[in-house]
């Protein structure tokens, strides 16, 4: 089966609304594979698919939706500027505890990393309950065992993570150097 460019669009349009999870471009060509969508050459189709996915992305600017790349695919989302509107009606996640945003940042930033990490980190233990809300939420996955006598857990993000941070790859996160930079250095002498 040959699609035309507008059916192409509106397949891969239908296809990305319907999943709950954004959508990578190797779901779509495999999406068109399983339909027998004839493919010349796959450098051909990737350069089509990317078109169509522009294309998209720019009929959905001015939008109460917007499409993304969020997580390492693509997926729509609500446009910023209608996102107050929406709290009252939608149900807004559950909020992450101070130790939990603490932890899940030293694991983004350090990933992978054991608890032992996490704690020298922080200065503080890790409470079991707090590893346990971010595994229940899924924002963190264990990624092996470190080497070393007792073979602890090694610790990073998963795609929920990005999702729920609004980012498309870790490359995205702000560097550490931009989070410091506009607080005031103090002296002890300052105080």
């Amino acid at each position: 089966m040959t699609l035309i460019p507008n059916e192409l669009k509106g397949l891969i349009e239908a296809f990305i609304f319907a999943q709950p999870e954004p959508v990578s471009e190797k779901m779509i060509l495999d999406l068109l594979m399983k339909n027998s969508v004839i493919i010349k050459d796959m450098p051909t189709i990737i350069t089509e698919l990317q078109q169509v996915l522009k294309d998209l992305q720019a009929e959905y600017a001015y939008r109460g939706i917007r499409l993304c790349q969020i997580g390492g695919g693509w997926q729509f989302r609500t446009a910023e500027e209608w996102a107050p509107y929406l709290v009252k009606v939608i149900v807004k996640p559950k909020r992450l505890s101070r130790a939990a945003m603490e932890t899940l940042a030293i694991i983004a930033y350090h990933q992978p990393c054991t608890r032992a990490d996490i704690e020298r980190i922080r200065g503080v233990s890790l409470n079991q309950n707090v590893l346990d809300s971010l595994l229940e939420n899924m924002l963190i996955k264990p990624c092996g065992h470190k080497q070393v006598p007792g073979r602890p857990t090694l610790w990073g993000t998963t795609k929920e993570f990005l999702g729920y941070l609004g980012l498309n790859d870790l490359q995205d996160l702000p560097k550490k150097e931009e989070l410091f930079a506009d607080i005031p250095y103090q002296t002890p002498g300052d105080l």
